[in-house]
């Protein structure tokens, strides 16, 4: 049954005892809350002439203390094999901004930066837009290594490999592609999947496919 996004403050949880949406605290979309921190100069990518390679967000928060992942609450027993699944409501044009912050939100409780992989389905992240500007070979191996965040679009999904945490930010892109990279994202997570978009939509989605 689809449900309706709370008022509580969102909280990431962790936890094998899904899959269930967890909606988190509405949020005006035009005017997302800023990522906090600023961002450490990019390093230039050796051997190439141009524009520096822009820093992922998890070097943001590499001097920052890791916080205890607040425990999930008591439920019936599922499959380990299931996430859970938490919403986070935005429109298509806050939706990877609500993402951004997730990510940060996930690094702050401990997260290992190569723990999350970010999936959109309109505009790409400026940091895959430009890792892919060096060639997909590059690009690949970054994904491969998983020592960092990985951002991926939704036409990449099903290229992807499953990862402990997958944030999904639903920003617009062709008809369709929400229904289509959204249940193959959630079997990309192994333990949670952060869905940031339309609760209406996603809602739909996730009825008619878990």
């Amino acid at each position: 049954m689809p449900l309706t996004p709370a008022i509580e403050e969102p909280q990431i949880h962790e936890s094998a005892q899904g899959p269930r949406v967890t909606p988190a605290a509405s949020r005006t979309a035009q005017t997302p809350r800023p990522v906090p921190g600023p961002r450490p100069a990019a390093v230039p990518r050796p051997g190439r002439p141009g524009p520096v390679r822009p820093a992922p967000p998890a070097q943001r928060a590499a001097q920052a203390t890791p916080g205890p992942v607040p425990a999930a609450p008591t439920a019936p027993s599922v499959s380990a094999a299931v996430p859970q699944v938490q919403l986070i409501p935005a429109s298509a044009e806050g939706a990877l901004d609500a993402a951004e912050e997730a990510v940060d939100l996930l690094l702050d409780t401990g997260r290992a930066p190569g723990d999350i992989l970010v999936i959109t389905t309109g505009d790409p992240h400026p940091w895959a837009a430009h890792e892919l500007s060096f060639g997909e070979a590059s690009y690949w191996a970054q994904h491969d290594a998983k020592d960092d965040i990985f951002y991926a679009d939704a036409a990449h999904v099903q290229r992807a490999a499953s990862r402990p945490v997958v944030v999904f930010a639903a920003n617009g892109g062709p008809a369709g592609a929400i229904a289509a990279a959204l249940p193959v994202a959630l079997t990309r997570a192994g333990a949670l999947l952060i869905v940031c978009g339309d609760a209406q939509q996603i809602n739909s989605v996730l009825g008619a496919g878990v």
